[in-house]
């Protein structure tokens, strides 16, 4: 008697998908393409990705696979690749990003290259392992399981898009995404990204907040002037930038602008948040518990709240100070905001603001990142509580439910252009290093996470249709 296909099959297959080396051995393959989209000499490693590795791939899942160009010049392309199965189950959307950091070779620790997997203990590194690679490769992997439990099957439709562009802003995802409306349906968004809340604890967000990166500059002369023949005769462009800042933000880091906050949070945002706990990990900065808005924990600024933040300021000439009145400043600030919040309208407030208080002579504009926009998917749509079932199913252990990451990420493109519910599983976890020298994947939340996912979308094929007749109601 042949056993019966079961979920429990499945989510062994992916265990011994990570315990067999398989697992790693995909990753280091990945890996080792220099996928840097900040870079302009990467175009051909950007679309090798896609073509030589994420095609064949898929290829032998039963994908069908589609190279759509950016529509912005000089970007990378991106996949769509589609298995399906029968028009009457549900489909789902699963997405991730190929594209990584510059690689900052010679910066990593021991001399490890960064395009070459090196395990130490629970730790791999490579560049791109945990942002975004390895997160996409654990999806991959999970429906592969599933497939092979089911004989062939997911008992679901499933398409995949990966871009390779994310880590420059995502040029152009919108737009191709508008335009490919037909080629995107589905009727849910299963994505990885990010990190957990902690590094032992399941995770699920359900959007992001928005980063919104800004310049303030003030020029007043040319050159500079000798602060002892000048000093007090002649206003300091840095002083007074400074004081604009401050007229935003206070020295314990609370907005007092008030068009830079966001609406009071809600009631299930903050039911939600009431769940966590951010920090307190090995490699975690310790968090200063008076800075930011008073009256919050230090979860609900961070996941339910906006944050005003100086990321550079300059004026004279910092690495070699001279004794002389500068002629100008400028610094770059950015505002992260959740779901209320109008980008566009606290740009303008802030202009106003400084037109009714003395600032005139600060310029303002918009830096040359994309906005992202802040997202979040209702706590109470039957998807989330769905999918939180299903990991506490697989680990045993209570999800922590984010309403919205902390950082940003291109969901709206998901919950807007493509009108989607959006979950997100994340697999890496806080001090992984992204975006930095040594960035790396913990083995055991792979591990960990294969399984996840191995156990989502089996049951994807199992109650996806009523979860998505619920939905419909």
């Amino acid at each position: 008697m042949t056993n019966q296909p079961s979920r429990a099959g499945a989510i062994a297959r992916a265990a011994d998908h990570y315990a067999s080396g398989a697992f790693l051995a995909e990753l280091s393959r990945r890996v080792a393409i220099r996928t840097e989209s900040q870079s302009a000499d990467r175009g051909a490693e950007l679309r090798a990705y896609l073509t030589d590795e994420m095609v064949p791939t898929l290829q032998a899942q039963g994908f069908g696979s589609t190279i759509v160009e950016n529509p912005v010049s000089g970007r990378g392309p991106f996949l769509v690749a589609e298995r399906r199965e029968d028009p009457d189950l549900p489909t789902v959307l699963v997405y991730g990003h190929g594209d990584v950091v510059l690689g900052h070779e010679g910066k990593w620790r021991d001399g490890m290259d960064p395009w070459t997997v090196t395990v130490d203990g629970d730790r791999w590194y490579g560049r791109g392992i945990a942002d975004n690679k390895g997160q996409h490769s654990v999806n991959i992997a999970a429906l592969a399981q599933v497939m092979a439990e089911r004989g062939g099957r997911l008992g679901f439709n499933a398409k995949i898009l990966i871009e390779m562009g994310e880590e420059a802003g995502s040029p152009g995802l919108r737009a191709m995404a508008e335009a490919n409306r037909d080629l995107l349906a589905a009727d849910v968004l299963i994505a990885s990204d990010g990190p957990r809340v902690i590094a032992g604890r399941p995770t699920v967000f359900l959007g992001s907040r928005g980063a919104l990166n800004f310049d303030l500059s003030i020029t007043l002369r040319e050159g500079g002037h000798h602060s002892g023949n000048w000093g007090g005769l002649l206003a300091n462009p840095g002083t007074i930038l400074a004081n604009a800042i401050a007229s935003l933000i206070d020295q314990h880091g609370c907005i007092k602008l008030d068009a830079l906050k966001p609406p009071p949070i809600p009631p299930a945002v903050k039911t939600a948040i009431a769940d966590l706990t951010v920090g307190g990990g090995p490699n975690d900065p310790e968090i200063d518990r008076d800075w930011g808005e008073p009256g919050l924990t230090p979860e609900e600024r961070v996941f339910g709240w906006n944050a005003l933040e100086v990321l550079a300021f300059e004026t004279g000439n910092p690495r070699a100070p001279v004794n002389a009145v500068p002629p100008s400043a400028m610094a770059t600030l950015q505002l992260r905001f959740v779901v209320g919040t109008d980008p566009q309208a606290a740009l303008a407030a802030i202009r106003a603001h400084f037109d009714a208080n003395g600032f005139q002579q600060v310029q303002l504009s918009t830096s040359r990142m994309e906005t992202f926009a802040a997202t979040r998917l209702d706590p109470t749509d039957p998807w989330v509580g769905w999918a939180l079932d299903s990991l506490a199913r697989t680990t045993g252990k209570k999800p922590a439910l984010l309403p919205n990451l902390g950082g940003s990420i291109p969901n709206d493109v998901f919950s807007e252009a493509l009108e989607l519910p959006t979950i997100w599983v994340p697999h890496s976890y806080p001090a992984c290093s992204q975006h930095a020298p040594n960035e790396h994947m913990l083995g055991s939340v792979a591990e960990e996470a294969l399984r996840i996912m191995a156990g989502l979308f089996w049951d994807l094929g199992e109650t996806g249709p009523s979860i998505r007749e619920a939905r419909a109601r």
